[in-house]
């Protein structure tokens, strides 16, 4: 389908829904698309194709039979029906999804995410993002090769602003400086990562960019860890300590923080960090205590122990938490969909699924796919389709 085609199919919705989050601009932000399909013979649209495919993760389908179920069996068919839009065969889709430009299709929805992010109110606090990796293990089963993605995710609205596929002849650390190219508003923000990108070359990127750092210091920096463990913490006081009971844990946080200078071998490094968790289950009186160390090149005007911790913090839950809320509610690792581009559109999908929800303030994403599946029409106002045409 043309370009010019896919602007008079997304034209049908001017004036729709603005509510909240504008959803229109998803599907007029994926205008620039090609369809990879000959054109002779296309029964289905690639807009037609991207609303179903797009509501029917939200909805929370897990596979390409799932969302051609979702088309055929759930989905108001008469509102449908009114923007021209048929139920594609679960093939139709995987052919579609497979040849996909996924260079492209990131590109789009990593402008649209950001864009997003730029209508909503101003935050006060400065903004975290956090870059992390991740393996979709499914997707390597029948000896296909692997799909590991980095992405740049929002902190605070748990959005991917960026993601790029990490080849197997290549690593994460050869990707980040490619992967925040395409995060436009960078300057002042933080961006934590975790020790695997504790880089000279990352932290001189970011500098030049204006931006600062959080990066974890562990075993792959022996040097560096050694520089940081021979400070005199137990001379420094705790500037920051947390309780918290959660999931039939107790956790204590404590964080400390000292000015670095000299004595630190690494780039643009302001303060050090130590960062201590003890913890032990609700039932049990015997606790784990792990410790930690980070360097900032935030100073301490900027940041203060509290701060670092809640960054440092975030990190962690979106490693723990945003990957598992993929692989619970969307049982990722478990996908069977292991063709061309298709594994990268999916999971790409499900980043659009978790967006558009978090930023509708749903914080169970799980019950909220569950409630939306009940309520297809719903699902259909989310990329700018009103119940009733």
């Amino acid at each position: 389908m043309s370009s010019s085609h896919l602007h008079a199919f997304i034209d049908q919705f001017e004036g729709l829904n603005h509510d909240i989050i504008q959803p229109k601009t998803l599907l007029r932000s994926l205008v620039k698309l090609p369809d990879p399909r000959a054109r002779r013979g296309i029964r289905h649209p690639l807009a037609h194709i991207l609303v179903i495919v797009i509501c029917a993760v939200i909805a929370g389908a897990k596979s390409l039979v799932e969302i051609a179920e979702w088309a055929q069996d759930v989905a108001p068919q008469q509102q449908l029906a009114g923007y021209g839009i048929g139920a594609p065969h679960a093939t139709t889709i995987a052919r579609v999804l497979q040849l996909l430009d996924i260079q492209t299709f990131e590109l789009l929805l990593a402008d649209w995410a950001q864009n997003l992010r730029r209508g909503t109110s101003p935050e006060t606090r400065t903004r975290a993002i956090a870059v992390d990796g991740k393996e979709l293990r499914g997707a390597k089963n029948g000896n296909r090769p692997r799909v590991h993605l980095l992405s740049a995710i929002d902190q605070g609205s748990h959005a991917v602003l960026s993601q790029v596929s990490v080849g197997i002849k290549t690593n994460e650390i050869t990707q980040f400086t490619t992967l925040l190219d395409h995060v436009v508003e960078l300057k002042g923000a933080v961006v934590t990562a975790d020790a695997l990108h504790t880089q000279k070359g990352h932290a001189k990127y970011l500098h030049e960019r204006e931006a600062h750092y959080i990066f974890t210091v562990k075993g792959n920096q022996a040097k560096l860890l050694a520089e940081l463990e021979q400070l005199p913490w137990d001379e420094v006081p705790a500037g920051n300590r947390t309780t918290q009971t959660k999931n039939g844990r107790r956790t204590i946080r404590t964080v400390k923080s000292v000015t670095v200078t000299t004595g630190i071998s690494f780039p643009h490094a302001t303060q050090a960090m130590q960062i201590t968790r003890k913890s032990r289950s609700l039932g049990s009186a015997r606790w784990h205590l792990e410790t930690v160390h980070a360097l900032t090149s935030l100073p301490t005007h900027l940041a203060d122990p509290r701060e670092l911790g809640l960054w440092i913090q975030g990190h962690w839950g979106i490693e723990n938490g945003l990957h598992w809320r993929r692989d619970v509610t969307w049982m990722e690792d478990r996908s069977q969909v292991r063709v061309g581009n298709a594994p990268h559109v999916m999971a790409t999908l499900r980043n659009i699924a978790i967006t558009l929800l978090k930023n509708l303030g749903h914080k169970n994403l799980a019950k909220a796919t569950r409630k939306l599946r009940n309520h297809p029409d719903r699902v259909l106002s989310l990329v700018g389709l009103e119940a009733s045409r």
